[in-house]
């Protein structure tokens, strides 16, 4: 029996308690249902969040689309003490986010169910529990169509599930709207809007209070007001000027943290507390977006909620450590595509300010093609969430908008990608002319549902968002823009993305003067930038992806989709350096090689190849680019140098030489005005030696679990990397902590991601290991046959 971490202090002023640890989960069906749940014997204890299907194996028997891993059936369960403070009092269970067809049970009795993976909810359990004994909360989940979204999803309980207990008159996780519409410099209009639950039978007079307060914790607003509150909802609306507002931006994070308590007799019986921030948006059809008033290209990248390993459960460290990667790459914005993600995400970007676009669907009320036997090979899956469209996308984007709406790094909703891929579902006449980069089938296919269905959907989804807010516009990622633009879909949106058609920009801005258009995703090609960069009235551009992800995969073997800046692992890519030297202002330069090829000759060159190699053929002829937004580079090899090359005049902008490759050490040198800034190199490796290790995190304080995250190297004698190695890594460990996966970053490995054995992908690996909570040492050892082994210490304080 499990007594609710913290629940106890918590439950005076309503505040939510993690309820992740000690469940038991038994996977596949049970036959009779929840009145077999005690007679099921088979449970494994876990904690939250858990993801099933990452635990594998993978298998072609499972689908391409959802990385070739098993979806299926699974129950859980966990008991735990009622407690007799709880009488009169209104406790709810809180999930962040299940995968998928939840449905919930207090003591056998079911509490609702939730199709959506994505959404979170809550039910109350009060009238249901047991004060003075045992309780059992039940969840089935259903993931038994398992091709049924075009990316991984996982399963099961994946993220975290709080308890909550208030007073009868409270404040729901909701209900509170913090807006600021009108702000500049030296001044800001706060606006906040509080429902005031009453859920007794009697009138209550409550005295509400909203402090803000700054981030040295100083009062900068007081306000309160005595309501009488009436059974059922009462709206409390607060409004104050604010002198020299702290603003929130993308380089300077500034939050308040807003207080919102109901009062009776001098003390607080209910409260609610989030960091807000002070910022304005607001896009032009022909100057673009702006933050604060400044003019601000969204310099954006995709992502999905997977990370490898560890599918779909994920550790807030994870997002962590992946968004200072992006930050050092210049990266001011992030598309959650294509679903709400975790909530942690959302205070992240908050407090590392992100710009987020955060949307809700990947399909509407007909179904698109999720491949099984690889990307656009034999016949698909038309399973998905569209079976649920009709029923639950009104409530479902509307609790999408009011969990997430006070996050100042959110500036977009968006109600749809791709709904309008050209015959996936939809189709229109317009398809049989014109240029159609993406397009399923040939031309109109009459057999495929009309375009013209997409223009009341959208409308439907539009109202719906704008009747929980309205300070954001609405948006959606557009692949079939020539076949919408006939049906009138993009009118429908406030500003409207446009996936892979850079090339529609001048044409629509022209034909469409009030469009407000942007890159909703995109490719890496310079000109896909250029076609950002060089027009004042185009925002943004998403690349697609920031991240490897499991899905979307090719033919087996292949299992993940390789398009990211940075690897499974978060290990950075070439592609990465070259979008650092587009987006970041600090200076850099990165040094890659790699053979010359006939494609050379016909100028064709792709950034993705320009591996940190220097390991060739002697004699051979090698091509070595460099990355930088420095305005010259010199090359040297050896100590020699082999030339300066000014980086606006090199081809592509990509400084690069023809070198006959001779062993030592390749050095590129960065200059501004003619002064060294910066410098990069590589060395030749020599064999495999031994490991290096790299924790992000070796100290840990407090009961609560941490995560280190520890990058492995396999290096030569001399510490130089061996980007060719391919050593399988044994991990052995001792203390209070657990390995929770090792990734290599390879997208056709079918290892299993639940032994303490990988093999390393360019001679690197990621482990991630983590700590109960109980204090200690913790001894890692990462051991590879006859290399020398490198060992962590993790302290538990």
């Amino acid at each position: 029996m499990v007594l609710l971490p913290g629940l106890l202090k918590a439950q005076g002023t309503g505040k939510p308690a993690l309820f992740n640890s000690a469940w038991g989960f038994h996977k596949g069906d049970i036959s009779a249902g929840i009145s077999g749940i005690d007679a099921e014997t088979q449970w494994k204890t876990i904690d939250l969040p858990h993801d099933w299907s990452i635990e594998g194996p993978f298998s072609d028997e499972w689908a391409s689309a959802t990385g070739y891993l098993p979806g299926g059936i699974g129950w859980y369960k966990k008991t735990f003490n009622g407690n007799a403070a709880w009488k009169g009092k209104q406790v709810c269970i809180y999930f962040d986010g299940v995968y998928k067809n939840s449905e919930v049970w207090i003591n056998g009795h079911s509490l609702g169910k939730r199709p959506n993976g994505f959404i979170p909810f809550q039910y109350e359990l009060s009238k249901y529990l047991n004060l003075n004994g045992k309780n059992t909360i039940a969840v089935k989940v259903d993931h038994s169509e398992f091709a049924d979204s075009r990316w991984y999803t996982g399963s099961g309980i994946y993220r975290n599930v709080y308890v909550i207990v208030k007073d009868p008159v409270h404040i729901a996780p909701w209900d509170i709207a913090f807006t600021t519409p009108d702000v500049s410099a030296g001044k800001a209009t706060v606006k906040v809007k509080v429902n005031v639950t009453n859920s007794n039978s009697a009138d209550a007079n409550v005295l509400v209070k909203a402090n803000l307060l700054d981030a040295k914790g100083k009062l900068a607003i007081a306000l309160q007001k005595q309501v009488k509150v009436k059974p059922g909802v009462h709206e409390v609306e607060f409004e104050q000027r604010l002198s020299s507002p702290q603003l929130w931006d993308t380089e300077k994070a500034n939050l308040y943290k807003l207080q919102v308590s109901l009062n009776r007799n001098g003390k607080a019986f209910d409260e609610v507390t989030q960091s807000v921030g002070i910022r304005s948006i607001r896009f032009d059809k022909d100057k673009g977006f702006f933050l604060n008033e400044k003019s601000t290209k969204l310099k954006g990248v995709c992502i999905h909620d997977d990370a490898g390993a560890l599918g779909v459960a994920v550790p807030e460290e994870v997002w962590i450590r992946r968004l200072k990667i992006f930050k050092d790459a210049g990266v001011n914005s992030l598309r959650l595509s294509h679903n709400p993600h975790a909530d942690y995400l959302y205070d992240l970007c908050d407090k590392m300010g992100f710009l987020v676009m955060d949307e809700a669907f990947d399909e509407w009320e007909v179904g698109k093609n999720k491949w099984v036997a690889g990307w656009n090979v034999g016949t698909p899956s038309k399973n998905g969430y569209h079976e649920y469209f009709k029923e639950w996308a009104d409530r479902d984007i509307a609790d999408m908008v009011l969990r997430s709406r006070n996050h100042p790094s959110i500036i977009m909703w968006s109600i749809g990608n791709e709904i309008d891929y050209p015959n996936d579902p939809y189709t229109h006449e317009v398809l049989n002319t014109g240029r159609n980069p993406q397009i399923y089938g040939k031309g109109y296919l009459p057999d495929h549902p009309p375009a013209s269905e997409l223009t009341p959907i959208a409308k439907q989804l539009v109202k719906a968002v704008k009747a929980v807010d309205t300070t954001r516009p609405v948006t959606a990622a557009l692949a079939g823009v020539v076949m919408s633009n006939e049906v009138g879909y993009p009118d429908v949106l406030d500003v409207v993305g446009y996936n892979y058609q850079e090339y529609r920009y001048p044409e629509d801005h022209k034909k469409y003067p009030n469009r407000i258009i942007y890159g909703s995703e995109n490719g890496m090609a310079q000109q896909a930038w250029n076609a950002v960069d060089s027009n004042e009235y185009i925002s943004a551009q998403y690349l697609w992806t920031g991240i490897d992800y499991l899905g979307e995969a090719g033919k087996w073997p292949q299992r993940s989709n390789g398009a990211g800046l940075v690897d499974l692992a978060g290990f950075k890519k070439p592609e990465y350096f070259y979008r650092q030297s587009l987006w970041s202002d600090k200076p850099m330069v990165y040094v890659g090689a790699r053979a010359i090829t006939s494609t050379e000759d016909r100028g064709i060159w792709s950034h993705r190849t320009a591996e940190p190699v220097w390991n060739w053929q002697p004699g051979s002829k090698i091509k070595v680019d460099c990355f930088t937004n420095c305005q010259e580079a010199e090359l040297f090899l050896n100590g020699k140098s082999l030339g300066k090359q000014s980086r606006n005049t090199a081809r592509g902008r990509v400084p690069s030489w023809q070198v006959d490759y001779e062993a030592g050490e390749l050095v590129v040198k960065g200059y501004n005005n003619g002064i060294e800034v910066c410098s990069n190199s590589i060395k030749t490796a020599g064999d495999a030696w031994q490991l290096k290790t790299l924790a992000d995190n070796t100290s840990f304080k407090g009961n609560a679990k941490g995560l280190s995250q520890i990058e492995v190297y396999v290096t030569d004698k001399d510490g130089n990397p061996v980007f060719n190695a391919t050593d399988e890594i044994t991990v052995s460990l001792t203390g209070p902590a657990k390995l929770l996966g090792l990734e290599s970053g390879s997208t056709s490995s079918h290892e299993n991601y639940q032994t303490n054995q990988h093999k390393v992908l360019h001679g690197r690996l990621l482990a991630y290991v983590q700590t109960t909570g109980k204090p200690g040492k913790v001894q890692v050892q990462f051991s590879a046959g006859s290399l020398k082994s490198s060992t962590v210490t993790l302290i538990v304080k």
